[in-house]
């Protein structure tokens, strides 16, 4: 039986390595730190920096839901920061030359609302299974 934070490690790592993958095919024949970046689906901006970024972290997600409870809770919150920080970055650095993942607006709402959902499920279903860092 899939546990909570496993399953959503799944999905949420299955979504990123679509877009992570068709981001490569979008982005192909662009500067590897393009800014803007190519259009994904017409929203996002992709560049092959940010697809790879979604490839590794998509890899991550993926690999711990096919594990344990305890690794599923530790890379949905490591994951979770991430794509916290990604979102507050972005606030920051679109327009600039410090753009180095081609974020634009639409990123950061996908980038917040993926750290909000991994926050909430690694941090709080699941309160009873121990990690190494509660132990």
């Amino acid at each position: 039986m899939l546990s909570a934070n496993r399953l959503t490690a799944m999905i949420v790592g299955a979504l990123y390595l679509v877009s992570g993958v068709a981001g490569f095919f979008v982005a192909a024949g662009t500067a590897v730190f393009a800014a803007p970046g190519r259009s994904l689906l017409g929203t996002f901006s992709i560049d092959p920096a940010s697809a790879v970024l979604d490839i590794l972290l998509a890899a991550a997600l993926i690999i711990a839901g096919l594990s344990t409870v305890a690794a599923s809770k530790v890379v949905n919150t490591v994951v979770g920061t991430v794509f916290l920080a990604l979102g507050l970055a972005g606030l920051f650095v679109i327009g600039t030359g410090l753009n180095l993942l081609a974020l634009n607006g639409a990123d950061n709402v996908v980038h917040f609302a993926s750290s909000v959902i991994l926050l909430a499920v690694g941090l709080g279903a699941e309160r009873s299974v121990k990690t190494a860092a509660t132990s």
